[in-house]
């Protein structure tokens, strides 16, 4: 079978695998799609993401498929299922484990990350991180359940309230998403600012949500002004933009990934002046059957938002950066035919 290879910092090749074995208590799957995510930029290039990546690995932990074969111990799933799998494996046992916090996890492995991903034809998965598709959603669609999983773990750390205003910074796939999300729950004014004219006024055409080209016309952002600000970007100058623009008592989700030796500037007293709550979010512990559920019910429509159709030849394209205007990229491995 074909499998996209990370063998080395920034080298990605396309090799002859063999078919993975199927484990007792795993299932192998038959990729039909796979999104390409900020995280496996930052791993092409040496970053960490929820885990380091040691090459040679197969990346893709964003995916889809129909399950292939099953081990001895599975239950639940049996050939022909339509699946997508949520990558991150914890071990029940540490500290943060047993007290209800698993994205802590002090031993986390995952699927495309650790072990090899949804970049190949076949790949296998444990039975407790693979999850059933309902038959109206598409394996299409199926294929970003983890991106929108991390997004509804972002919001579920927020409290949410149909008179406030939300702001979200970025207009990346994962802002788009958080500010979908953030309409589903009532939020009755949602802004998403970004860089992007083009992804801000299909948000604009599709959702209806208010657009600020914060790059044009950084001023637009209004200081003091949004009860829920998500920084979406991970950059100082927009982190300490999003402290700014939150209101009294306002809530700051700064859920942008930084380069790990980045910092931002903060006004300790308007933080106390305003009783800010600036809150993290890492991953997406227990949110997978809610972001299936957001799919099913249509709350939460991520076709729109993918601009890019790539096979395993052109994904170097772009996580090195190459390929510009990307509002998702995902990979067509077999598509709706698994």
């Amino acid at each position: 079978m074909k499998a996209l290879v990370l063998t080395g910092l920034k080298q990605l090749e396309v090799q002859d695998y063999d078919k993975p074995e199927v484990k007792p208590n795993e299932v192998l799957i038959h990729t039909a799609w796979a999104g390409i995510c900020g995280t496996d930029k930052a791993l092409y290039g040496g970053l960490p993401g929820s885990a380091d990546a040691v090459p040679p690995i197969v990346l893709g932990h964003e995916n889809s498929g129909v399950v292939a074969a099953v081990g001895s111990e599975v239950e639940n799933f049996k050939v022909g299922d339509r699946v997508s799998v949520d990558p991150n494996i914890y071990c029940h046992k540490c500290q943060y484990c047993r007290s209800s916090r698993p994205e802590l996890c002090e031993h986390l492995d995952a699927v495309g990350v650790t072990r090899d991903g949804g970049f190949e034809e076949y790949f296998t998965a444990p039975e407790e991180v693979v999850y059933h598709i309902p038959d109206n959603v598409s394996l299409e669609a199926a294929a970003v359940i983890e991106p929108i999983s991390c997004a509804e773990h972002g919001v579920d750390l927020l409290e949410t309230h149909p008179y406030q205003k939300a702001l979200i910074i970025g207009d990346g796939f994962e802002g788009q998403l958080i500010a979908q999300i953030l309409k589903s729950r009532g939020v009755h004014e949602v802004t998403l600012a970004g860089s992007n004219d083009d992804k801000l006024e299909n948000n604009k055409k599709h959702f209806g949500f208010k657009t600020i080209n914060n790059v044009k016309h950084p001023e637009e952002v209004k200081a003091d002004s949004y009860d829920i600000v998500v920084e979406a970007v991970g950059l100082p100058q927009t982190q300490e933009q999003a402290v700014e623009a939150a209101a009294r008592g306002g809530q700051v989700l700064m859920f942008g990934v930084g380069n790990p030796d980045s910092t931002f500037k903060v006004n300790t007293y308007k933080v106390f002046q305003k009783q800010l709550k600036i809150q993290g979010t890492f991953i997406n512990p227990y949110t997978f059957e809610d972001s299936i559920a957001l799919l099913q019910s249509g709350a939460v429509d991520p076709l729109p938002l993918i601009s890019h159709v790539l096979d395993f030849d052109h994904v170097e394209d772009f996580v090195s950066g190459k390929l510009k205007g990307v509002s998702k990229a995902i990979v067509k491995v077999a598509g709706e035919e698994a």
